[in-house]
């Protein structure tokens, strides 16, 4: 970067690939934990744990780390994965 405005550019871009893979990993974080809360059974933790993970991702979507069609599509399957499980 041999421009004040490039070197200005290259900051930004570090800050917010910085910014995008916490709130990345923050989503993984809560898809995991959901997710071992349903094969581990947890009826009282999963509803919480699902409305988090919701939460969590519907960020993800409004600053533009995830897309919206992805974010539907986990939250969808997750969804229907805890109905199955703790209807039945």
């Amino acid at each position: 970067a041999n421009h004040k405005s490039a070197i200005k550019r290259a900051r930004q871009s570090i800050r917010r690939a910085k910014r995008n893979q916490s709130t990345t990993s923050n989503v993984k974080t809560f898809e995991r934990k959901l997710r071992a809360a349903i094969a581990g059974k947890k009826a009282d933790e999963v509803p919480e744990l699902l409305k988090a993970y919701s939460s969590r991702i519907s960020k993800a979507v409004q600053k533009g780390v995830i897309k919206f069609e992805t974010a539907s599509r986990k939250l969808s399957r997750l969804s229907t994965l805890v109905h199955k499980s703790f209807s039945a």
